[in-house]
């Protein structure tokens, strides 16, 4: 059964699916469809062309489908879509799209985005993913499956960052960040593979020996960054775990790879403090 606050404002032409719960002074807006056994704890405003997927859980004071922060928006029934079973803390943000950027912002399953965290618009998230207290998304950016932002991260507008990666917290990312890195620093760079997030997944040793071996050929090896990619996709041409990888890198975007530094400790993949680093 449906349970909804009697100080609850919801717009006639709203959707709320069974089981849902909306709490006290929450606010629907008329284009908005809340899932089966959605949860909207209390003072929670989803506005615009919003569709939240089932048995997602809002947190007090998050803001879902207001207009885009981009001065292109004309105004137009753009979308928000939010996948299933997501948790959404308090003071989350997540703007509907923009006409010129595809007009919608999607949002996949079991995503977990912790207090302050923004989705700007024309945003795509895939599933599993987290983004950390204050960790913001510029528009128009790519995050694939179980990506790890930590806590301030800031992701520059059209970046893409492929799966299983993880940047650090504080961390500025102005550059496409391959699946399985790891990035850190106040303007990041490439500091070797999200080993420990690999892990979880439950790659086998030999994965992460390979994963490591493609990296350091593509990232350490000798010679300029397109003969390396070359040798790489000739050496792994049946392995499809690293055919993955380079095709992020060939799909190429708006915004340059990431690199390692050139020297330093960032140049290692099993530097001191890295997530390459066995525990």
């Amino acid at each position: 059964m449906t349970a909804i606050d009697p100080t609850a404002r919801i717009a006639e032409g709203a959707a709320i699916g069974p089981q849902a719960t909306i709490g006290p002074y929450c606010v629907i807006g008329p284009d908005v469809t809340v899932g089966e056994g959605c949860m909207l704890v209390a003072h929670v405003h989803v506005t615009g062309h919003t569709t939240i997927g089932p048995r997602t859980k809002i947190y007090p004071f998050a803001s879902l489908g207001a207009p885009p922060q981009s001065v292109k928006y004309r105004g137009g029934p753009t979308r928000l879509v939010i996948g299933a079973a997501c948790d959404i803390r308090e003071h989350v943000t997540m703007n509907l799209g923009t006409e010129d950027g595809g007009g919608i912002t999607s949002v996949g399953d079991r995503g977990f985005f912790m207090v302050g965290s923004h989705v700007g618009h024309d945003c795509h998230v895939g599933d599993d993913v987290i983004l950390a207290n204050n960790a913001v998304l510029g528009g128009h950016v790519t995050l694939g499956n179980r990506v790890v932002l930590g806590g301030a991260a800031a992701i520059h507008q059209f970046v893409r960052i492929g799966e299983s990666a993880m940047v650090s917290g504080v961390s500025g990312v102005g550059a496409d960040i391959i699946p399985f890195g790891f990035a850190i620093g106040q303007r990041a760079v490439l500091d070797g593979l999200n080993v420990i997030g690999m892990r979880r997944r439950g790659f086998s040793r030999d994965d992460i020996h390979r994963l490591r071996g493609a990296y350091h050929a593509l990232f350490l090896g000798e010679g300029v960054f397109r003969d390396r990619l070359a040798r790489v996709e000739r050496a792994y041409a049946d392995d499809a775990l690293i055919g993955g990888l380079l095709a992020f890198i060939r799909a190429g975007g708006s915004r340059p790879l990431m690199h390692p530094e050139p020297s330093g400790p960032a140049s290692s993949a099993a530097s001191p403090g890295s997530a390459d680093t066995p525990p």
